[in-house]
């Protein structure tokens, strides 16, 4: 780990994962209570922002062609920066039309990040340390989380969201500005290809991505809805939730990365999926504020070992094809985002379970098809031994 953590691509990356990360925390931790509270809107308004939130994910496929005019590091900290003003003006803009406007910019910067950083972490890291880099760089992510959370816990009661969202937007601001002035390239890197990749060797790669981001936003878009809504948890509460939360995924995230080289993807994904079943289950007929509360820190753990769907892929990939898949499985992830949340925030009207069942359904899915993940990686190798034979 001392080798990864002197990669100049490292520091660089960590940077811009703990600024995109404060942004979206930040955002995250207001958005529910600034939407209920001060633009009062409802099930079927939170439902059409996030799956307009999700369009950029959606989009992320033309990251490919914005690297024939930038380069992909600096792709990353453009991204950060626009994320930076997306959060900034947010306050700005108490309306439901406003809400659109600053959602979409906050989630260009952010989905866009997303995308290159992955791309860049599965480029600039082998089989062995890219599992560890996700970790370290998730555990990173929750450290800013937590200090997000205690800023806004300490702020909340005395700062207006107008200024909330501008203490966080500038200081993301500033940090992607420092980052557009460094250089972390190794020339050494495989060229990436700049066109799109789709090959039917990635299919399960593709169908994993794409049932992770239909049971992501059932997530992203209800469970802190329902904290806010059915339970009534404040901004104080929902921001202490939220420290909880990543404390302890500041000190277990590592160790996925650890545990996905020790026993595998296959069996860390099973892990993941099977005890998801039983939160959405458990979403859907909870009656205690506090159970709920475990719940969601549950969901957020088990969403950590989604990084192995990435690792999976790394090992069956070709060096030239990891930044255009990366975008082709943002845009599959961000498929059923784009309709997911407006369907079940109609859903959520007819009854709230609804979604949580659904979501129980597409972990089900999931758990089936990464039964095949070990088959996949040893088909491949055997493909690359009789290629190099030949």
């Amino acid at each position: 780990m001392n080798t990864v953590k002197n990669n100049p691509m490292f520091i660089y990356l960590m940077v811009l994962t703990i600024s995109s990360t404060f942004g979206l925390q930040a955002w995250r931790t207001l958005f529910d209570n600034f939407a209920v509270n001060v633009v009062v809107l409802d099930g079927g308004h939170i439902g059409v922002l996030q799956s307009i939130r999700e369009i950029p994910g959606f989009l992320s496929l033309l990251v490919i062609y914005f690297l024939y005019i930038i380069k992909e590091h600096r792709l990353s900290a453009l991204s950060v920066l626009i994320l930076g003003v997306g959060v900034a003006v947010t306050g700005f803009f108490p309306t439901f039309h406003g809400l659109i406007l600053t959602t979409l910019i906050m989630s260009f910067g952010f989905h866009y990040f997303e995308t290159t950083n992955q791309s860049l972490t599965l480029q600039y890291f082998n089989t062995l340390q890219a599992p560890l880099v996700f970790g370290r760089l998730r555990s990173l992510a929750a450290a800013s989380n937590i200090f997000t959370g205690v800023v806004i816990f300490f702020l909340a009661p005395f700062l207006t969201y107008i200024q909330l969202y501008l203490l966080f937007g500038g200081l993301i601001i500033a940090a992607a500005l420092w980052s557009l002035g460094r250089n972390p390239v190794d020339k050494n890197i495989v060229p990436q290809h700049k066109k799109m990749i789709f090959k039917r060797k990635y299919w399960l790669f593709y169908v994993l991505t794409f049932l992770a981001g239909a049971r992501r936003q059932i997530f992203i878009a209800f469970a802190v809805f329902l904290l806010v809504k059915k339970f009534e948890y404040s901004v104080s509460e929902i921001a202490l939730l939220f420290l909880v939360n990543n404390g302890i995924n500041f000190f277990l995230s590592p160790y996925i990365g650890k545990c996905i080289n020790r026993f595998g993807e296959r069996k860390v994904l099973s892990l993941e999926y099977f005890s998801l079943i039983f939160i959405f289950v458990s979403y859907a007929f909870v009656e205690s504020k506090v159970v709920v509360a475990i719940l969601y820190i549950g969901d957020h753990i088990f969403f950590n070992f989604a990084i192995a769907i990435r690792t999976f892929f790394h090992k069956i990939a070709q060096s030239e094809d990891i930044a255009p898949s990366m975008a082709v499985g943002f845009t599959i992830n961000h498929i059923a985002a784009v309709f997911l949340p407006v369907l079940g925030g109609l859903l959520w009207l007819i009854n709230y379970r609804i979604p949580f069942i659904a979501g129980a359904v597409l972990s089900l899915a999931s758990l089936i098809f990464v039964q095949l993940i070990t088959a996949e990686i040893d088909k491949n190798q055997s493909d690359k031994q009789q290629k190099a034979l030949s």
